[in-house]
């Protein structure tokens, strides 16, 4: 199956079928056209142009004044692209790099970049052949797009840098001389639009969502777990009480808690409590701030990966080319930040209800196991899911309210979007390593109720667990099964 870059809006969720299921991508005719309709003017247009136009016959940044010779347009943009490769730190997610490929391929796609056809093309075989460029998380202001990144990006399109491909990293040269394909020579303006963009910041959010979406879900059904086994009530999810407050996001939070307990002999039994704790009683308002947020931070990005966002913005159509400020990351920069507080949230009542199942109340063993006292239990995994929270609210500080100027003062404002992205990922890894523990403590104590069951769903879930985490009997290294519980939420929804 193909999918066909065109016009027609991309979604998020797409995105995510595209990768899973490794589906190869095409330009569609309409693209053609586009690319080669906005090349073609542009290649007149310096023809007959006789002032200077930035990136195009002029230096950048602050270089912009500095005209440049016809006959080194081409080596401006081949400097353009080596000079700014200066990523540093850990190597980006190859899934991601992918994600950066397709949604760089579509912003040239709309036909406002002045690239050539034969450039994207070229794209378009890396991302069809997996040959992934290695790219550095670190060197991204997010002000003129995410130079340092996409540069690294783009070196193998030249023949230099490094590559991900079947398994090892590789000299780009070789594995482009393995193919048979020479490497791409720049024209005037394809460096600057192959580097001018938000696809590293975009496409990093694009992952986090696509993830966070999945951890939302599985927050609800683990949090309806963990109610079950703490003997909670099930009020605070009727649709009465949520209706009258109706954020989306909480009334389809306890829809979902009430949908994974139908059914559940603990949840309908009598209560000698009248409340529960917040991080049992009020999941709908905090799980449903998340969703929420997810909702707008998803919004925004797919608007930006379905936008041009290289500057010089190129409009055949209206003879006009405008150097404007379209690669700035704050659009979204600031959602970036605001949905890792989100997800960060989510982790942070998880591990509340994990201290709340290991403190001996309500019938429950202290620390969720025989012979306390010889035995630990649980206790140190609560400590490790504090630990990771502890991590999740220090990435919570924005970064996009700080601006270091650069360019000699010509690039005065930056967003620090790249930071906002990285960060977001690191969150969402936490997050579903604390929700991974709070499923670990939650199956445990589920199993202590007997012969009392939860709902079929979720005997049925548990059932599936206990598959590949026992039920802990004695003390035992636990590290082990704390992974396999991360995995397990990786393949089990």
């Amino acid at each position: 199956m193909i999918h066909y870059i065109s016009p027609e809006r991309l979604t998020i969720q797409r995105v995510g079928e595209i990768i899973e299921n490794k589906l190869k991508i095409a330009l569609s005719d309409e693209a053609v056209s586009r690319i080669t309709r906005c090349r073609q003017y542009l290649d007149d247009k310096i023809s007959e142009c006789d002032h200077p136009i930035y990136g195009i016959t002029t230096g950048f940044g602050s270089l912009c004044n500095i005209s440049i010779d016809s006959q080194d347009l081409s080596k401006l943009q081949e400097n353009l692209v080596k000079s700014h490769a200066c990523g540093c730190g850990e190597k980006v997610d190859p899934q991601i790099v992918k994600i950066m490929l397709l949604t760089k391929i579509m912003s040239l796609s709309f036909g406002n970049s002045g690239v050539q056809l034969s450039t994207v093309q070229r794209l378009v075989d890396f991302f069809n052949d997996d040959i992934l460029p290695v790219i550095y998380q670190l060197g991204s202001l997010g002000a003129s797009g995410d130079l340092a990144p996409l540069a690294n990006m783009c070196l193998p399109l030249l023949g230099l840098g490094e590559v991900l491909y079947k398994g090892e990293i590789r000299p780009a040269a070789e594995v482009l001389a393995e193919k048979g394909w020479q490497p791409v020579r720049l024209v005037s303006k394809e460096g600057l639009a192959l580097l001018n963009g938000t696809q590293f910041m975009s496409s990093h959010a694009v992952h986090a969502i696509l993830r966070a979406r999945r951890l939302s879900a599985l927050a609800d059904k683990i949090g309806a777990m963990s109610l079950d086994a703490f003997d909670g009530r099930i009020e605070p999810f009727g649709d009465s009480v949520n209706a009258v407050r109706p954020h989306p996001g909480q009334l389809a939070t306890a829809r979902a808690v009430r949908s994974h307990l139908e059914g559940s002999e603990l949840i309908s039994q009598p209560k000698k409590h009248v409340q529960d704790p917040y991080s049992f009683r009020c999941m709908p308002q905090v799980h449903g701030a998340v969703k929420d947020a997810l909702a707008y931070a998803g919004n925004v990005i797919e608007t930006e990966i379905n936008s041009p966002t290289d500057n010089p913005t190129i409009f055949p159509e209206e003879d006009i080319i405008v150097s404007a400020g379209n690669f700035h990351g704050e659009p979204i920069a600031l959602p970036m930040d605001y949905l890792a507080l989100a997800i960060a949230e989510l982790g942070s009542i998880s591990e509340r209800r994990i201290y709340r199942l290991i403190s001996g109340a309500r019938n429950l063993p202290p620390f969720l196991v025989a012979n306390p006292g010889l035995n630990s239990g649980f206790m140190i995994p609560q400590y490790a899911a504090a630990s990771i929270v502890n991590q999740s609210k220090g990435y919570c500080w924005p970064t996009s309210c700080d601006s270091i100027p650069s360019s000699q003062g010509q690039e005065d404002h930056v967003s620090m979007g790249g930071n906002s992205a990285t960060k977001l990922c690191r969150v969402v890894d936490n997050t579903e390593r604390v929700l991974a523990i709070e499923l670990f403590n939650a199956a445990q104590a589920l199993d202590l109720r007997r012969p009392l069951k939860s709902s079929p769903e979720l005997e049925a879930w548990h059932k599936a667990y206990r598959k590949v985490v026992p039920f802990i009997d004695n003390d035992t290294v636990m590290s082990p099964y704390i992974a396999a519980s991360v995995e397990f939420l990786r393949t089990n929804p």
